[in-house]
């Protein structure tokens, strides 16, 4: 590949992080509060937007509790940037089974913890700003964390692909402006 392509496709994603757990907002946002704040973290990765009215249907859907007094708070938004992330690769039903197996396993500070590093982990390693995959959590590898790195790779590969199309397709269109 042609490495001036990589790395204007690797910048796409270079100082992408989300937010930790404990800087998300606890005091509650409001449905149009909460989508402006998860998309203005999420505009690197395609796809991933959402709207108020996906997230209606996640609340619908017991992947998100109703919020309390229409107000999200922390760990609702984490949820919700979860979901945002993984909903071009997983099912809606397949998101609610793996929050399941979550919620079963680890609380909800330290599931998005593993899910915020994880991302980060993996898209650096897809995109060539790094050479490998770091452990991730100090406990012991679980069927959940391994469950969470393959939907994760897959989630960075798709957004690698996506990135690599808009490189070329932009690439065509300057060439037939020539």
């Amino acid at each position: 590949m042609d490495t001036e392509r990589r790395a204007r496709i690797a910048v796409t994603v270079e100082g992408f992080k989300l937010p930790r757990y404990e800087e998300i907002p606890d005091v509650g946002l409001f449905l149009e509060q909460t989508v402006k704040y998860v998309n203005s973290y999420l505009s690197a990765l395609p796809g991933a937007a959402i709207t108020g009215s996906m997230v209606g249907n996640y609340v619908k859907m017991g992947l998100v509790a109703n919020p309390v007094k229409k107000q999200y708070d922390r760990e609702r938004i984490a949820y919700i940037f979860f979901i945002a992330v993984v909903k071009p690769v997983l099912s809606l039903d397949q998101i609610k089974l793996f929050m399941g197996l979550q919620k079963r396993t680890y609380p909800a500070d330290v599931a998005y913890g593993y899910f915020r590093e994880e991302l980060k982990n993996v898209l650096d390693v897809v995109f060539g700003l790094k050479d490998k995959l770091d452990a991730v959590g100090s406990d012991r590898m679980t069927d959940e964390k391994d469950m969470l790195r393959n939907t994760i790779i897959t989630v960075a590969h798709k957004i690698y692909l996506d990135r690599f199309f808009e490189a070329v397709a932009n690439e065509d269109s300057r060439g037939e402006e020539s």
